[in-house]
């Protein structure tokens, strides 16, 4: 049985009243229904999956430019829910992201975030619909020993109290990051998601290309290198395919 703490959590969701909520069954994948009633539903729409041991939700979008560029929707959405969970956690403990989709906390994997979009979009096309999903680890109820699985943690077990009070503190990120981003530049979600992005070498210097490719710049090599978007999302490399959650037994350094 789940704590009744975290019960009582999952039952819970606050919104900002731009945000319209749909609740799923604990077997439900929020991400794929986003992505299946994406076009009706509309912008705003918050599907969220009513599980204690994982985070769950996803939220429709809506861009207004060709989907080559439009997929950057997704550093807002990561830098939203990096703000959310910092907003809940002590300030000596890092957040950070492994390029482009794995969330660490503390240097541990805790969860990840993912992009859909229309298949049938050309690069050049406006999509009618993008859908931003993440997962976070509530709880690792398979570990059962301190010191298995090193390489991942859980919100329970890094003292948040309501773990799925995030879900809102994220969607009120979110709402700051696409305002930032409309009246002010992609760089005001280019930079917050940059600062956060574990850096290989001391002194490289990283932007975001408008397809949304990593650049990486370094002292004394001409040129940049490239790392594209697309195949890191594809990858999805903090994700287990076979428990659809997160992976317990991630391990750091691994790259797609």
């Amino acid at each position: 049985m789940p704590p009744s703490h975290m019960v009582a959590a999952v039952a819970e969701l606050d919104l900002p009243p731009l945000f319209t909520p749909v609740r799923l069954r604990e077997s439900g994948d929020a991400f794929a229904h986003a992505c299946r009633i994406a076009a009706e539903a509309g912008a705003g729409t918050f599907v969220h999956v009513g599980r204690y041991d994982l985070v769950e939700f996803a939220v429709v979008l809506e861009p207004e430019e060709p989907l080559a560029s439009a997929r950057r929707a997704f550093f807002a959405g990561m830098a939203a829910l990096a703000d959310a969970i910092a907003a809940h956690c002590p300030p000596e403990k890092a957040v950070e992201f492994v390029w482009p989709d794995t969330i660490l906390y503390d240097g541990a994997l805790i969860g990840g975030g993912r992009l859909g979009w229309p298949e049938d979009c050309a690069e050049e096309e406006e999509p009618a619909w993008l859908v931003f999903g993440a997962q976070l680890i509530a709880a690792r109820l398979s570990i059962d020993e301190a010191g298995l699985a090193p390489d991942s943690t859980s919100l329970e077990e890094e003292g948040f109290a309501d773990p799925h009070a995030l879900m809102g503190s994220f969607a009120r990120h979110l709402m700051l990051h696409v305002d930032a981003w409309t009246n002010r530049g992609f760089k005001k979600v280019a930079d917050p998601y940059l600062a956060r992005l574990r850096k290989e070498k001391a002194g490289e210097r990283r932007g975001i290309d408008g397809n949304g490719d990593l650049l990486v710049h370094r002292h004394g090599v001409t040129g940049a290198e490239r790392r594209a978007l697309l195949p890191g999302l594809a990858a999805c490399a903090w994700y287990d395919e076979a428990h659809k959650g997160p992976k317990l037994d991630y391990k750091l350094g691994a790259r797609p």
